[in-house]
């Protein structure tokens, strides 16, 4: 690297963080701990009338819950703050002027009614309007008028706004860490617009001259940006300025066929696709904290939507991740979401959670439900439950039998229950009354002795008695739910049994 690594995530606050904007975040936190370089964060908000309300506290507290905060930010090590665009607006006119003096941009005074009108006479000739090289000396610029007239047409407050002037006849060779070398045909550019009227950048302007006032070296952002590319090296250019290296990341498809993921696939496919709920008039967009998931699991599974590190590993802590991470082995092509691998990374991480740990996360969904345990019983279930769960969510229906006795027994499985099974069952509620070490593999060892001793089939009992306890054939081992619930349950729901059944 030839200078210090410093790389941003530069969101818009104009709503939830989509989970593709936290994957660039992500890739670009990674690529700063590889290099002990620096993350930081800019909010970009020169758009105010799309600005909304929440959405930038909403970025801060995903990225915090998702462990990947920025090391500068706003009100966080500012040493090139401030962080907000929208407080930098001072900052931005000076290398407009600084443009035009250089004869790279231009005024222009068109008004919308104007460019519309050009918009419909060149779709009424099957063209489509581009404003560049070859009509801007033929609409409304200081590229035509005296500066005298540009200058008064300004100071009598007459609407103008800045365009970069691209150059004609070029071709650019520019590289993409990602895409490789790719060319571009400036005569294909159109002049964007760079300073508007009412003071404020636009966004090229913007993030050109705040990633060179806060010596960005990498700009790492998604794929859609990829056509904004040339102008902003042109830009570099004109002012003069080392351009960053650009690697622009693949986007993120939807699960079923080709384009890119939305808010829209989630919901009819029940899915989050952002980081944290988010709460709107029109309803509530659910999030991958709420709906249960380890931020952990939420991390490792975007790592690897479009990267890989060469091997088949795919359970990576972050540090591995920042270990192996690099921008070279990053996709070129789409990478399609898949919600059941998804599901799946957060079993893996559910499985790595201590007992105790995922009893206090259950503990509120039972203290909602009036339930009241002692914490070890409650370790004990949850250790012989996880195996098969996803989501803490999932426990109370894995495990409800521990708590309450079955008020139903499922159909399918009441076929188990024959002419003789009442008796049996009878004689089981003797036994259990006899044992005195109430405890798992003593009971097993007991109740297996009586059926061996009276050439009793297995099935003949113990789906019945898993029927009893627990209203259906599921649940972890017999004998430790019947350890569980204890001597006097057991056998009042073995009662019970017989009368329903």
């Amino acid at each position: 690297m030839s200078k210090p690594v410093r790389v941003r995530f530069a969101p818009s606050p104009t709503g939830p963080l989509h989970i593709g904007g936290v994957r660039t975040a992500l890739f670009n936190y990674l690529f700063a701990k590889k290099h002990n370089g620096v993350f930081f964060l800019r909010i970009e908000d020169t758009d105010q009338n799309r600005f909304v309300p929440g959405a930038e506290q909403y970025i801060f507290e995903a990225l915090d819950w998702l462990g990947i905060a920025p090391s500068e930010t706003v009100g966080k090590n500012e040493k090139y703050g401030p962080y907000r665009q929208s407080e930098r607006k001072a900052i931005y006119k000076q290398y407009a002027d600084q443009l035009i003096a250089s004869g790279n941009a231009y005024y222009a005074f068109d008004t919308a009614e104007a460019l519309d009108l050009h918009r419909k006479q060149h779709e009424d000739q099957g063209k489509t309007f581009i404003y560049n090289w070859h009509n801007r000396e033929k609409l409304d610029t200081s590229l035509v008028l005296l500066k005298e007239e540009t200058e008064k047409r300004i100071a009598v407050g007459e609407d103008f706004v800045i365009r970069f002037k691209t150059p004609v006849d070029e071709t650019l060779h520019l590289h993409d860490i990602i895409r490789g070398d790719i060319q571009f045909e400036t005569n294909l550019l159109d002049d964007k617009v760079l300073f508007k009227s009412d003071g404020m950048p636009t966004y090229h302007l913007a993030n050109i001259v705040d990633d060179h006032l806060m010596e960005t070296s990498h700009v790492i952002r998604g794929e859609e940006w990829l056509p904004s590319m040339p102008l902003h090296v042109l830009l570099y250019r004109s002012f003069e300025w080392e351009a960053p290296e650009f690697a622009h990341l693949p986007l993120i498809l939807k699960p079923i066929g080709n384009g890119k993921l939305s808010k829209r696939d989630g919901d009819k496919l029940g899915f989050p696709v952002f980081p944290l709920e988010w709460t709107t008039a029109e309803g509530v967009s659910s999030g991958y904290r709420e709906n249960g998931f380890f931020p952990e699991a939420v991390i490792n599974f975007l790592a690897l939507l479009g990267w890989n590190d060469g091997t088949d590993k795919e359970l990576f802590s972050l540090d591995e991740l920042v270990e192996a991470f690099d921008l070279n082995r990053v996709h070129k092509s789409g990478a399609k979401f898949d919600p059941d691998k998804n599901k799946w990374f957060n079993h893996q991480y559910l499985q790595k959670q201590s007992n105790e740990s995922l009893a206090n996360s259950f503990l509120p969904i039972l203290n909602n439900k009036g339930i009241s345990i002692p914490k070890e019983k409650l370790v004990r279930i949850v250790s012989l439950i996880k195996e098969r769960a996803h989501f803490v969510s999932e426990f109370w229906e894995m495990s409800d039998f521990f708590f309450e006795a079955p008020m139903s027994y499922d159909e399918k499985a009441s076929k188990n229950w024959k002419e003789d099974t009442p008796a049996l069952m009878g004689q089981l509620i003797e036994i259990l009354k006899s044992i005195e070490d109430f405890n798992s593999i003593n009971i097993e060892t007991i109740i297996k002795n009586w059926m061996t001793q009276n050439e009793i089939g297995m099935g003949k009992v113990m789906q019945p008695f898993r029927l009893s306890l627990v209203g259906a054939l599921k649940g972890p081992h017999l004998f430790d739910i019947v350890e569980l619930i204890g001597k006097q349950e057991s056998i009042n729901r073995l009662e019970n049994a017989i009368k329903m059944l």
